[in-house]
Order: C-alpha cells, then structure tokens, then sequence
C-alpha cells in the first residue's frame, strides 16, 4: 500500500503533466494545479468524513450517504437535460429507480453484505453510473426535441400516440446511453484491468476471486445505467408533450 511519501512521489507526475501544458502552450495549467489540489482536499475530507460514518452511523448514515450522493448526481443530470420540462424530477425518479433495483437486487441475493464498508463505495459506483445513463438519454432527448421537430409532429399528424410519435428518438437515446458501457463489458480483461480488480490484486486477493468481483461490477454498472436509462426516457418524453398530445414548445426553445 502507499505511504503518504509514496502520495508525494506521484507528485511528480502532476508535474510531468504541467510540463507538457506549459511546454505545447495549452493555457491548462492553472486548472491542472488547481485539480491536483481539489483532489487530494476533497479526498482526504471524503475520507475522514468516511471514517466517522463507519464508525458512529452505521448502515442508516451509509444509506443516508447514498442518498446525497442521488441528490448531487441528479442535479447533474438534470443540467444536462435542461431542455427536457421538469429535468430535475425526471433525474432525481430515474436515478433513484435504477440504484434502488441494483442495490436492492444485490442485498437481496446476498452479492454484498449490508454494511456501511460496503453499502458506500458501491453505491457510489451505482449512483455514478445511473447518472451518466440518466445524463446522456436527458441530453438526447432534448436534443432530438429540437433536430427532430418535424419529423415528431408528421407522426402526430398521422394519428400516433406521443410516445410511438416520440419512439425511434428515445431508442436513439438509450442506444448512446448504452453504447460505452456495452463496449467496456465487451473489452474488460483484453484492453484493461477495471478499477475493482486492479485495487484487489495490489491488494493481494486471489486473480480468480478478484476476476468475481469485476464481473459483479460491470454488470451492476450495465445494469444501472439501463434501468436508470429507461426510465429517465419513458418520464422525458411525458414531460416533453402536453395533455393533448403535442409537443411542448418550452421543451425545444428552452433546449
């Protein structure tokens, strides 16, 4: 394990960084610094603040963590979907769905124990994940609002529902939305060693029993981003046509 001189040492690399910014002339090295900074302040706090949950909360502050952390990642998304009315509710609904049935799914088959060493960590995973699902479809959506207006209103002129009128856009959505991560289950093991198995082999655990845990990992996290994915398409698009079945104009000028 890494010392505090062994944090220190790695400095360097920050510096190897800087160099090359200062070097190619990109104009990042204060935001470089800067990040280095944040990093290490946001972490050690994170982890004091870490070391007192465990110790004095138990599993309802580990829960209450989780929730906070929807909290922050639902703002998140709901920047990134601003054209969509009522991003906020959509964002915060979808994310909770999709950490809710994951976490849930894993609890209940015993996958990973109720604990606040173990509810936290991979609840951040999950929360993160969900976000970046729940980001991407509110994106598309709200983009596809606007690129693809005509094409929306000539189904709506034909008879179709809203969401049938709406459906080949939200495929599109959830398809970007999946892409990655369908792409990182594809190439896990063969281009890199993920996050989860690497900490455990530095940490000496068996390849085998380190292999078991990145396959619960990365199917959590496909897991996660699809049911959080799905959900945030499905309330979107409520939210971007009105009660009689048009769609909204807030919706395209806002986005």
């Amino acid at each position: 394990m890494p010392t505090w001189w062994g944090v220190g040492a790695s400095v360097l690399l920050v510096a190897a960084c800087l160099a090359v910014v200062v070097r190619e002339g990109l104009g990042l090295g204060r935001e470089v610094a800067i990040a280095a900074v944040r990093a290490i302040v946001q972490l050690v706090a994170v982890g004091a603040l870490l070391g007192v949950l465990f110790t004095h909360t138990g599993l309802p502050g580990s829960l209450l963590w989780v929730v906070g952390m929807v909290a922050v990642g639902a703002r998140v998304a709901a920047g990134r979907g601003r054209g969509v009315p009522r991003a906020g509710w959509v964002a915060a609904t979808a994310i909770t769905v999709g950490v809710t049935a994951t976490l849930g799914l894993l609890v209940a088959a015993q996958v990973i124990q109720a604990e606040p060493r173990v509810v936290v960590p991979v609840g951040g995973m999950v929360v993160s994940a969900a976000t970046r699902g729940t980001s991407v479809v509110l994106l598309r959506l709200a983009e596809e609002a606007v690129a693809s207006r005509r094409f929306v209103e000539a189904r709506l002129a034909l008879g179709l529902p809203a969401a049938e009128a709406f459906a080949p856009h939200r495929r599109l959505a959830l398809r970007t939305a999946l892409v990655t991560d369908i792409d990182a289950v594809k190439t896990v093991g063969l281009i890199s060693l993920p996050g989860a198995m690497t900490g455990l082999l530095l940490a000496g655990v068996d390849p085998l029993t380190a292999i078991r845990y990145q396959v619960v990992v990365m199917y959590m996290l496909l897991g996660a981003v699809a049911i959080a994915g799905v959900v945030a398409a499905r309330l979107g698009i409520r939210e971007l046509f009105d009660d009689a079945q048009r769609l909204k104009e807030t919706a395209w000028v806002a986005a």
